[in-house]
């Protein structure tokens, strides 16, 4: 039998204080096929997919369905979700920890630096931008919250890789061709994992018109929940480079305050190695 996408019982904790329902896990998981498959499913298609009996999936789908959680198709008795669990996620998301802490964080940078702060999450391939605070300045940097950046041509981008092991960044990278953004754009996979390899080293990202032109950026990534997410100041290159140390600092005061705590093994080598280590892998803009 297939198993299930997104859980592993056999990795419950036995010595938890409060017993485990694997039923609740396994209706769960069913939203979690419904989401990879994208279309109508039948009970012994669902079945199999979460590694349960035929007469086992029949009950979680009708107790779902009972509750308004699935819908179920007159004729084939195939079945797929309502918005309820949309709803209900939606309802959930206003409040999400993730997003207040990337507020703090964004609102935290523009304030000290008065360029415009960025926060961005891992999805699929790209970073989408879940926060933003736009710069002071006339000539600024500016996007909307919900747009794409490319992973291999942006700062928070090469931050959130640094913030996975090493196959989740390679596989991210492979999920979409890397396009050449900018003549500096660095558009083999090898060469930008070796790029987030350093970036683990040292403790931050830089970009150099790599997504695009005449722009830089200098990012921290770090968890909110145990969800890689990452911060990063924007603006035209000379003035970052202009103002390069005192950013750093701000990037990497936030990244404590606002992160979850990360192991010794994970810290920021000193600031004047980073820079020295920079000097010498700064790509050509």
């Amino acid at each position: 039998m297939a198993q299930s996408p997104g859980f592993n019982f056999h990795e419950i904790p036995e010595n938890t204080l409060a017993a485990t329902v694997p039923a609740v896990a396994r209706a769960m998981s069913i939203f979690e096929v419904f989401a990879r498959e994208q279309r109508e499913l039948s009970n012994s298609e669902i079945a199999r997919f979460i590694g349960v009996a035929d007469s086992s999936c029949a009950d979680l789908l009708h107790t779902l369905y009972q509750a308004g959680y699935v819908t179920r198709t007159a004729r084939s008795k195939r079945f797929y979700p309502t918005g309820r669990l949309l709803a209900a996620a939606q309802a959930i998301a206003e409040n999400d920890p993730l997003l207040q802490v990337s507020r703090e964080a964004i609102d935290l940078l523009s304030e000290k630096t008065g360029e415009t702060a960025l926060c961005g999450r891992l999805e699929h391939g790209f970073v989408r931008i879940i926060g933003i605070q736009e710069g002071k300045y006339a000539l600024r940097y500016v996007m909307k919250i919900g747009e794409k950046m490319a992973l291999h041509g942006s700062g928070l981008g090469k931050a959130l890789l640094a913030q996975v092991d090493p196959e989740e960044a390679a596989r991210q990278l492979r999920l979409k061709s890397l396009k050449k953004l900018t003549p500096a754009s660095i558009t083999d996979p090898a060469l930008v994992e070796r790029a987030v390899q350093e970036v683990r080293e040292r403790g931050w990202a830089e970009t150099r018109s790599e997504g695009i032109q005449g722009v830089g950026a200098l990012a921290v990534g770090g968890h909110v929940g145990g969800e890689p997410v990452a911060i990063s100041l924007t603006g035209p290159q000379e003035r970052i480079d202009e103002n390069r140390e005192h950013y750093l600092r701000t990037l990497l005061d936030v990244q404590a305050s606002v992160f979850d705590p990360r192991d010794a093994t994970a810290r920021p080598a000193p600031l004047k190695t980073r820079r020295r280590n920079t000097a010498r892998a700064a790509p050509a803009t």
